[in-house]
């Protein structure tokens, strides 16, 4: 089993910049294909971007030349760098784990964090 916290939400102007970071317990971080999703009321919560074992990612069209997923197994966290963000950025972020599965996929996802809160105004 893991635990994941996620921290680094915030408000910022479009255009700008946030990093956020996924911290997980347990020593088995490595083992998990990682994942970011994000949620607005009212809506499915959506694929942002995944990294696999291995450091293979995988990101949504969306967000593709824009968000950039790493992890430091070293540190049980994962991070996703988010530049030149939009109002439409604006959600709920959520950080996840799989054993296995397909990456964009929500369902291959076991452990989820509480998310955090992003917002981008204009």
């Amino acid at each position: 089993q893991v635990q994941l916290v996620e921290s680094g939400g915030g408000s910022v102007q479009a255009g700008g910049s946030l990093r956020l970071s996924c911290a997980a317990s347990g020593r088995t971080f490595s083992t998990y294909g990682m994942g970011w999703f994000r949620q607005v009321p009212g809506k499915e919560r959506e694929f942002v971007a995944a990294i696999s074992r291995t450091s293979r990612t995988y990101s949504s069209d969306s967000v593709k030349g824009r968000f950039t997923i790493s992890r430091d197994n070293a540190k049980n966290t994962m991070y996703l760098q988010m530049n030149s963000l939009k109002p439409a950025d604006t959600a709920v972020y959520y950080c996840a784990a799989a054993v296995r599965g397909a990456p964009g996929v929500r369902d291959s996802y076991d452990f989820w964090g509480r998310g955090t809160q992003v917002t981008v105004s204009t």
